[in-house]
């Protein structure tokens, strides 16, 4: 498929519907804009949810860690 796309005094570029329909893009997706030898090139960027850690958390993490040291600890090593 192919479109042509305008530019706005802003920078904002809009995909028209049935482009957009036949990629599979719906609003807020983000895309990679890429310059290759045959110009310019958007592709759907891969997006992962990230956790950002509380203090409460990290102290959960720390209570964990110390839990594995002590069974690492007690345990025998077979020679």
């Amino acid at each position: 498929m192919q479109a042509t796309l305008t530019i706005n005094s802003r920078g904002v570029v809009t995909l028209p519907a049935k482009l957009r329909q036949a990629m599979g893009l719906k609003a807020d997706d983000q895309l990679i804009a890429e310059t290759t030898p045959e110009g310019l090139l958007l592709r759907p960027a891969v997006t992962l949810p990230l956790e950002l850690y509380t203090a409460e958390r990290m102290e959960e993490f720390d209570a964990a860690e110390a839990e594995l040291a002590v069974v690492l600890s007690t345990r025998k090593v077979p020679r």
